[in-house]
């Protein structure tokens, strides 16, 4: 019997990376989109899943998927507003999207409860006045993105029996098949950093950046754990490579691997630039609970730099 897989948020740059993955797998896959129509990339991209149409805010969607597709043994929930000053603008929009409360009562409906719920969190729950922080440790997120994402672990927590869910760090890698519009960062410090012009970064907000395949390992690893015979899940995971750096270390390390000049990165300080947003300074996290957990080992910043490019330049 195939199991079933459900992406929510599909389209997007986790989205597609997951399904490209479960493409080689033995499984039944649908996933979810809200923008409307789908490009025929991404179509011919992923000919073997099913979409449905979705709108996480009202539900409006989740009967065609019940109809059409039945009860999921795993939902991975990639959907978000996740952009923070998007967040800021529209906290009540950030609120009805990134607390996962449609899509929780809808699992709910099922007569039997054995659906496996993997939840993109984000380090952004943080406060972000210490490094390597763990997954027990308090948590004071400083702007309306990170408290949104609190509330969907806390909404989960109380009200859903079997979870993973995954506070990621940036995530970086190649791009999708079919091109996501948002800038990704690897590919935007290489695109800057070729034009031989003096350039900014912070040199004083530290993250943990993790290789989007490492965290499609991640959830395929949770997956089969559950499909293979798991009762009972209640797991609470960092999310994260194992370097903390700075934007100035990341750029670094992109323009060491391509033999950019070093000496056009200008270090400043996060402070000096109003996002329209507070911004926590390091939310580095430890992610010992991770690599035990699951015996996996995200790759060093360095090395996921390097196998971008490499991907990049195959395209």
């Amino acid at each position: 019997m195939n199991r079933k897989i459900l992406v929510v948020g599909g389209t997007g740059y986790l989205g597609q990376h997951l399904l490209q993955s479960f493409a080689n797998q033995s499984l039944t896959v649908a996933f979810t989109y809200h923008s409307t129509p789908l490009p025929q990339p991404f179509l011919d991209a992923f000919p073997h899943s099913q979409p449905f149409h979705l709108d996480l805010k009202s539900g409006i969607g989740f009967e065609a998927i019940s109809n059409g597709f039945g009860q999921p043994d795993v939902v991975i929930n990639c959907a978000a507003i996740s952009v923070p000053r998007a967040c800021e603008i529209d906290p009540d929009i950030a609120n009805a999207i990134n607390v996962p409360s449609s899509l929780v009562k809808w699992l709910q409906s099922f007569k039997q409860i054995n659906t496996l719920l993997i939840h993109l969190s984000t380090d952004q729950v943080y406060e972000g006045n210490k490094s390597f922080y763990k997954e027990e440790d308090i948590v004071v997120p400083v702007n309306v993105y990170g408290k949104t994402k609190l509330a969907a672990e806390k909404f989960i927590l109380e009200n859903f029996p079997n979870f993973a869910i995954l506070r990621s760090s940036i995530i970086y890698g190649p791009q999708t098949l079919s091109p996501v519009p948002k800038s990704l960062p690897v590919q935007w410090m290489d695109g800057v950093l070729s034009k031989s012009e003096a350039v900014e970064f912070f040199h004083d907000e530290f993250r943990c950046p993790i290789y989007v395949k490492d965290l499609v390992t991640i959830i395929l690893a949770l997956t089969n754990k559950w499909i293979s015979g798991s009762k009972q899940m209640q797991l609470l995971l960092n999310a994260g490579g194992p370097d903390r750096v700075s934007r100035v270390q990341m750029a670094e390390a992109v323009a060491q691997i391509r033999g950019y000049d070093t000496s056009l990165i200008k270090p400043v300080s996060a402070s000096s630039v109003d996002r329209g947003v507070k911004s926590p300074a390091d939310i580095s996290m430890d992610i010992t609970r991770l690599v035990q957990t699951l015996k996996i080992n995200p790759v060093l910043f360095k090395d996921g730099v390097k196998l971008t490019l490499t991907t990049e330049a195959k395209r």
